[in-house]
């Protein structure tokens, strides 16, 4: 059966960056007529045009998005110390209003734009706190500290209004880190030794493949309105019983239900039930005893 997305044109922004680069290559192989906008130029680019440009201009955004039907916002400026905080803030903002606004005026029916784990601001908070429960799910309370994780929030709020305003669909995916499997098996050794640096984000993990594969069920998924969704692997990525880590490192925070073997401490129940996502790769890790 062909693919709802063959012969569509698709706009990647960010189109060279560690999703970006996954995902052009994924919707091509559907039959994805893909415009990838990025910063850098890339010949490895697996997309049939390539406007180079920046998220900020009007002028770059607008060429970029002649004869679109769909749109994957990916571009951003991905770390607090990825610039100023100034450069970081604004640039995310920015770039996350202009491309929604000018496809909602255009008539663009759906969009999907990377939101982050960081959404909720504990991640990246300066202080010593935890989040409030586990598992983490799309309606925590935030405490935000940092200029990315609120560019992050403020991108989900971009996202409600262009719907109200234009009746765009979007889809926002709240990433946790996405990276290659040769990655993501270092972080996790760095976990086995150093196990507490994960627990602010659930110990949780998602292979681009994975990530490119949500993007193409939020562009195609029988849905409508503004959407947040955290996606992750459905197991951590430390090599210990997850109800084990959640004792010795969050021993004073509630947990809503309890967790079998390593099972990610944060609620995919959404993403499975509206998009039909689940994790395909994973970490092929044992599970220790946990010693501290």
């Amino acid at each position: 059966m062909n693919s709802p997305l063959a012969g569509r044109r698709v706009l990647v922004t960010g189109a060279a960056g560690r999703i970006g680069s996954v995902t052009t290559r994924h919707l091509s192989e559907l039959g994805a007529l893909v415009t990838a906008l990025t910063i850098v130029e890339d010949p490895e680019l697996k997309a049939d045009r390539v406007v180079v440009g920046d998220t900020r201009s009007e002028g770059d955004v607008a060429a970029a998005l002649a004869d679109v039907d769909l749109v994957v916002h990916l571009a951003a400026l991905a770390h607090p110390s990825a610039g100023t905080p100034y450069d970081v803030y604004s640039t995310n903002v920015v770039s996350t209003f202009n491309v929604l606004a000018q496809a909602g005026a255009l008539g663009v029916k759906r969009a999907v734009v990377a939101s982050s784990i960081n959404a909720f601001g504990v991640p990246f908070n300066p202080h010593d706190i935890r989040p409030a429960y586990y598992p983490l799910d799309e309606k925590i309370p935030s405490d935000v500290a940092d200029w990315y994780s609120l560019s992050k929030q403020n991108d989900e709020n971009t996202c409600r209004m262009a719907w109200r305003q234009w009746g765009i669909d979007v889809v926002s995916f709240r990433f946790p880190h996405v990276n290659s499997a040769d990655v993501l098996q270092r972080l996790a050794d760095g976990h086995a030794k150093n196990p507490a640096a994960g627990v602010r984000e659930g110990w949780s993990y998602l292979d681009t493949r994975d990530a490119a594969r949500a993007i193409e069920l939020g562009l195609t998924a029988s849905l409508s309105g503004a959407y947040t969704f955290f996606v992750a692997a459905d197991t951590t990525n430390a090599p210990y019983e997850t109800e084990a880590l959640l004792d010795a490192f969050a021993p004073g925070v509630p947990r809503l239900r309890r967790f079998v073997g390593r099972e990610v401490p944060m609620d995919l129940t959404a993403a499975r039930t509206v998009l039909g996502f689940q994790a395909q790769y994973e970490l092929d890790l044992p599970t220790h005893k946990l010693e501290i």
